[in-house]
């Protein structure tokens, strides 16, 4: 059951938003100053294999997103979020579910995200969700000059 507080449905995020999303993922400690909101989420509703959803309280206040997206074998969640004071709520588990329903929807069968490692809260979140962890070793260079730089 939606708390009173909330919307009953989540929306397909705008460009608009980046600053109200940009100010969820620093209260929830997703936002890292290498890696500029904005940047990708212009980046994710420029693309057909990427979308966000954002989740408003009554008064149109974001209080919880998801960012899906995939390469054509393998579905991402990333930037799962929900204001402190509506976490417990239920609300991260319905994002998930929009996440990976959406990933379904375009044909991807096996889902992955990546969380901190001295995230432990976040990590037993995704595993009571039935997410596992992987023995991998995540690497990355960056191509280009990093978003933050340009």
């Amino acid at each position: 059951m939606t708390p009173p507080s909330i919307k009953s449905v989540p929306r397909t995020a705008t460009l608009d938003d980046i600053d109200a999303l940009t100010e969820l993922w620093q209260e929830t400690g997703l936002y890292r100053p290498y890696n500029p909101p904005a940047w990708d989420v212009r980046f994710a509703l420029g693309s057909d294999e990427a979308t966000l959803f954002v989740w408003e309280d009554n008064n149109d206040n974001i209080i919880g997103s998801v960012m899906a997206g995939h390469d054509g074998h393998r579905g991402w969640l990333y930037y799962m979020a929900v204001a402190p004071n509506f976490q417990k709520s239920g609300l991260g588990r319905r994002l998930m579910e929009i996440g990976e329903n959406w990933l379904r929807d375009q044909g991807v069968w096996r889902m992955q995200l990546m969380v901190r490692s001295e995230n432990h809260a976040t990590q037993d979140f995704y595993r009571h969700l039935g997410y596992r962890a992987l023995d991998v070793t995540v690497m990355q260079k960056d191509i280009d000059t990093p978003p933050a730089d340009r």
